[in-house]
């Protein structure tokens, strides 16, 4: 099956492929280092994708099931990302200054830390931990049963142990 991927915007071809998903041709066209700027990847189910190292500046990816996606050094500036789903992707060293996220749009990258039960990335709006992403406010608003509710007792000891250099990582990040 041939598979286009278009310009959001003037509706131009920026790749196209003979292939069975639009997850393949995406795949494909990052190993052929395509440029996809402003590519329509509205509502793609990219689940588990290799996206490592995708010129994807611009593009609309709303909606999009990146689940468990590798964007390792992706180039997602500006990207508008409102609504995908974003549970379990690497997203080490991809560029997302400028991208929308859930209606935040970035004007710095986000910070990752890494290396402990579950990792976190934070922005000025947002925090996600392990797969539960969720407004700044509404993580600081959390009581012990809606942590627990996340991943049983084991979150409510991260959370414990880890909230205040989490808030004061945060803090830090939005100076």
């Amino acid at each position: 099956m041939i598979i286009q991927i278009k310009n959001y915007i003037s509706g131009s071809v920026l790749f196209e492929c003979d292939k069975d998903s639009i997850k393949l041709a995406v795949e494909f066209a990052v190993s052929q280092k395509a440029d996809l700027r402003g590519a329509n990847l509205i509502g793609a189910d990219l689940i588990g994708a290799d996206l490592r190292g995708a010129y994807l500046r611009g593009a609309d990816l709303s909606g999009a099931d990146l689940s468990g996606a590798y964007l390792r050094g992706a180039d997602l500036r500006g990207a508008y990302l409102r609504g995908a789903y974003l549970s379990g992707a690497y997203l080490s060293g991809a560029c997302l200054i400028g991208a929308c996220l859930s209606g935040e749009k970035l004007d710095k990258q986000p910070l990752f830390v890494l290396g402990l039960t579950w990792n976190v990335m934070i922005t000025k709006q947002q925090m996600k931990i392990g797969c539960e992403f969720h407004k700044i406010e509404e993580w600081w608003a959390f009581d012990n049963d809606a942590i627990i509710k996340m991943s049983g007792k084991d979150s409510l000891k991260f959370w414990n142990e880890n909230k205040s250099i989490l808030k004061q990582l945060w803090e830090n990040h939005c100076k």
